[in-house]
């Protein structure tokens, strides 16, 4: 180890022992596979609690993580007061994560560099999942997006900050696009680009479908997680069920929709979103029958007819969204997401935007899905 990862760790080590713990700190190693954030896992001498998760927010990203915080505790004391009133049903497990304070009682500490840290607790007996393993996890995945909205449905949006203004509205992001591509002046372009220019251009006119919805007062404002990938939900290591959905910086006001078609995108492509082979990428339906009927067998409570209705646009609409903002980033330099080459934001936009033709070449057998649970429940 050299002299300079020998004074991060320190440094890490430092910072992790701000945080109130039941044992000394011992060891800090990079944990998860985020696109924002820097994730570490923190090893304890203690007996009682081993681990906790440390995590320096992305200021870039998160201009105001003091109200991300704040968002976060909102969230949380709501949920365990809910599940205070009205427990889980006794065969199941529901967790919800929870913030620890510094020394000095906050729930954050800024280090010499001005960087934003936090801790929150380890679940234990709990692990994540990149793709789904099979249709009885898919249930899971969409039980847990089912969970967390249920459980803050009556949670006033008026009580959370808008902690990323614009966040799933695609339209801002077709518009941050097209000022990218006025700036982008290179005239060599291989045959990916030209594809991903094509595929933007086509689709463009319906990128405010959620939006002129929610403008025209078919969907409303909720509060949501707005990252609910696969591998943000917790599985339980002894009965494969699902515990709780983490990674609650994006805790804001928007359309379930963006949730339940970022939780279809990242379910329904058993490749995953970081595979190379992107000409194969395909939506699965039959995980998306699984996933859907985990959800709704949850979210029935709370949903309207509209809601239903607006489904496929919101499963098709955010794989472009995703892919857009890939692509985007890929023109840009790389500005935002975190990347292990110079083309893998484009690789990555690749895949989203395959898997946007897959889900518009199914579309009638996906709607016929989302009106036959819409008819049952």
């Amino acid at each position: 180890m050299n002299a300079n990862t020998d004074t991060t760790l320190n440094n890490l080590i430092e910072i992790a022992s701000q945080f109130k713990t039941s044992g000394k700190v011992i060891k800090v190693e990079e944990f998860g596979s985020g696109n924002i954030n820097g994730t570490f896992i923190v090893t304890l001498d203690s007996v009682e609690e081993k681990h906790f998760i440390l995590q320096s927010i992305n200021q870039n990203v998160f201009h105001k993580p003091e109200l991300v915080m704040r968002n976060i505790s909102t969230f949380t004391n709501h949920v365990r007061q809910r599940l205070q009133d009205s427990p889980v049903t006794s065969n199941r497990r529901w967790e919800v994560p929870k913030v620890l304070l510094t020394q000095n009682n906050q729930d954050h500490f800024i280090d010499s560099e001005n960087s934003f840290w936090r801790a929150i607790n380890f679940i234990d007996r709990a692990q994540t999942f990149d793709t789904i393993t099979d249709n009885k996890h898919a249930g899971e995945v969409g039980y847990a997006l089912g969970m967390f909205h249920n459980l803050i449905s009556d949670l006033p949006v008026e009580k959370l900050a808008d902690t990323l203004p614009g966040f799933h509205v695609t339209p801002i992001y077709l518009k941050q696009y097209e000022n990218v591509l006025m700036q982008n002046n290179a005239s060599a372009k291989s045959p990916e680009v030209e594809y991903c220019l094509k595929f933007i251009n086509k689709r463009k006119s319906s990128a405010s479908v959620l939006e002129n919805a929610q403008m025209q007062e078919r969907l409303r404002l909720r509060p949501i997680h707005g990252d609910p990938k696969v591998n943000n939900v917790m599985i339980d290591t002894l009965n494969g069920q699902a515990i709780s959905i983490i990674d609650l910086d994006t805790v804001k006001p928007g359309l379930v929709h963006y949730d339940v078609g970022d939780c279809l995108r990242s379910g329904c492509n058993p490749l995953g979103e970081e595979t190379e082979d992107w000409q194969t990428v395909v939506f699965n339906t039959d995980i998306c029958e699984s996933l859907l009927g985990g959800y709704l067998s949850v979210a029935k409570h709370f949903l309207t007819e509209s809601d239903y209705i607006y489904m496929y646009d919101a499963i098709r609409l955010i794989a472009f969204e995703l892919g857009l903002r890939f692509f985007t980033d890929y023109l840009a330099g790389n500005v935002y997401f975190k990347v292990k080459y110079p083309k893998h934001n484009l690789a990555r936009a690749l895949v989203q935007f395959k898997l946007t033709e897959s889900i518009e070449m199914q579309e009638s057998a996906i709607r016929k899905m989302i009106s036959t649970f819409s008819n049952r429940n």
